[in-house]
């Protein structure tokens, strides 16, 4: 995986919860730091869209999924730790 990658993503969010509010928060930040112009993001809120949270398999919030680049993954929570979210992505060589 390189810098290049577009990643997108799809954050799963529970209304204006506010451990969802910090999700978007720190994906937005987080992004902005290290994948400017390289990402997209989909706030999908489980309260407006029961049906697709349910079908992807999203039972609880927040949970954002990586769709590109693959494989799929999903991590569960704020995002309030950058580190870890760098390595799930697998990007821990930019942290050098």
């Amino acid at each position: 995986m390189n810098r290049r990658d577009l990643f997108k993503f799809q954050l799963y969010v529970a209304g204006d919860a506010p451990n969802s509010a910090q999700a978007i928060d720190n994906l937005a930040a987080f992004c902005q730091a290290h994948l400017p112009d390289q990402y997209e993001i989909e706030i999908v809120d489980v309260f407006r869209e029961p049906k697709r949270a349910l079908a992807e398999g999203i039972f609880m919030t927040p949970t954002l999924v990586v769709l590109t680049p693959p494989p799929v993954r999903r991590i569960v929570g704020t995002l309030s730790h950058a580190q870890t979210v760098l390595l799930a992505l697998g990007l821990k060589d930019l942290t050098a």
